[in-house]
């Protein structure tokens, strides 16, 4: 059975950041070598000096070339960051964007040759990582670009599920980018990622608004009436279940969310600020519309606490569960598709008794 445990494969993310420390944390656990085989992506002499500088017990790491030879009863480490990379706690620097970029270029690399199973990236600075390689806003935008799917970010708990139109652009060009077509876009992509990854046989969406009180009836902004609403009445006929556009003050304040199986909302702070008030030290980042599987803990880099022992490993946690939990379903549903059960059979378990 060991053999069939997923490989996890984790990037190290920023080396100035709390990266490392969460992962030592989240797979010092024994039973982590249960339930999955991590392969962390990275550099033995950069972890070295985060153990140290957190005073952290040993975490024995299994050197190798690539997830491929990932050994699934030990933590695993590919060494794909220059040794000599410089760590500096706490700092932006280019040498840790640097660091961060090899890291997910070589996960990325064997998560396409199916050397791993799923993908776990730790926090980036999304400034410093920018390079000739990497002209993104985020690791949602680079994935999409690697992978060739339209990706929607997805942030994911035990209590909510918020996705979002518009990602990583600033706040006064969200108007513009929103449309019709991209609005029933997402929610198809929500629709089925709920369906097919999270198993919901018939998911109900709640769309939240864009402007103040969802707009007062065109008093406010005419979005809601000229695009967000024609693009829900679209989708309902489609098949899908989805209701709206909602002001998003009154939604989250009443609890109108518990009601949903998931929200879109049409930007990033408006979505996030709410999931993270009410789901931080538990919320994943998952990106849905691809064909792979990839998440991520909801916080950043934390540069003002890196190397003081401080950060919480739930997250990152959440986030490996995620993964894994997305990939078995995924394989779950292709079975049943690829296999559906003949109701006419009457040693179908799906044949009336």
């Amino acid at each position: 059975m060991s053999e069939q445990k997923i490989k996890v494969g984790i990037t190290q993310g920023d080396i100035n950041g709390i990266g490392y420390e969460v992962i030592f944390k989240a797979l010092s656990d024994p039973r982590m070598l249960e339930i999955c085989t991590p392969v962390v992506y990275g550099s033995s002499k950069v972890a070295a000096y985060h153990r140290k500088a957190l005073n952290l017990p040993p975490l024995s790491m299994n050197n190798v070339r690539d997830g491929g030879e990932a050994h699934s009863k030990r933590v695993n480490l590919v060494n794909c960051t220059d040794d000599n990379a410089r760590v500096e706690l706490g700092k932006a620097t280019e040498v840790g964007g640097q660091a961060a970029f090899q890291s997910l270029e070589k996960a990325v690399e064997d998560l396409k040759n199916g050397a791993i199973d799923v993908l776990v990236t730790a926090p980036i600075n999304k400034k410093v990582i920018q390079s000739a390689e990497f002209a993104f806003p985020g690791h949602t935008e680079y994935l999409a670009s690697v992978f060739d799917g339209t990706p929607l970010m997805l942030m994911v708990s035990d209590l909510l599920r918020v996705g979002v139109v518009t990602g990583h652009i600033p706040v006064k060009e969200v108007s513009a980018a929103i449309s019709k077509e991209l609005i029933l876009e997402k929610l198809k992509i929500l629709n089925a990622t709920l369906k097919n990854d999270f198993t919901i046989r018939r998911p109900r969406i709640a769309v939240l608004g864009l402007n103040p009180h969802a707009g007062d009836d065109g008093l406010l902004g005419k979005e809601e009436q000229e695009l967000i609403q024609p693009a829900i009445t679209e989708a309902k006929k489609n098949g899908l279940l989805v209701f709206g556009p909602f002001p998003a003050d009154g939604f989250f304040g009443t609890d109108g969310f518990k009601k949903y199986d998931a929200i879109l909302a049409m930007y990033h702070d408006q979505g996030l600020a709410p999931f993270k008030a009410l789901s931080f030290s538990t919320g994943v980042n998952f990106t849905a519309g691809l064909p792979v599987v990839r998440t991520s803990p909801d916080h950043g880099t934390a540069y003002e606490i890196a190397g003081q022992d401080q950060a919480d490993p739930q997250s990152l946690l959440s986030a490996i569960y995620t993964a894994i939990d997305v990939y078995n379903s995924r394989k779950m549903n292709a079975e049943l598709q690829a296999h559906p059960l003949d109701a006419n059979d009457p040693n179908s378990l799906g044949a009336d008794e």
